[in-house]
């Protein structure tokens, strides 16, 4: 049982790696305290953006960094301006427009924090 919990523990290792911490960019502390924060930062939005939004998703609510970069964070969509309000205008085409859109639904009727 102790190997399972420590395979999870691998994976989180692997998974914050692929999201910056593979490679430090800088011979200086500062720079790379920074990066680490920054990655860091990543790591649990990515974490985060599963629990609340993706968990019910088979393909994305495991999916590796890269497979969620591809699929859900580089997405072919522009942003236009329009009677005073910005629209996401996304392709309709693209085979993970409605995970995306379901997501960006659960995100923004989250309650707000008072």
């Amino acid at each position: 049982m102790l190997h399972r919990s420590h395979a999870g523990v691998e994976d989180r290792v692997r998974t914050n790696k692929a999201m910056g911490l593979g490679n430090l960019p800088s011979q200086s502390w500062e720079v790379n305290r920074g990066w680490m924060l920054a990655a860091n930062l990543a790591a649990d939005l990515d974490a985060w953006l599963r629990l609340l939004a993706l968990h019910d998703i088979d393909d994305l609510a495991n999916a590796e960094p890269d497979t969620m970069r591809f699929r859900l964070y580089h997405l072919p969509a522009r942003l236009a301006d329009h009677a005073r309000r910005r629209w996401l205008r996304i392709e309709r085409t693209w085979p993970w427009a409605t995970a995306f859109t379901t997501c960006w639904h659960r995100l923004t009727t989250l309650p707000a924090i008072t």
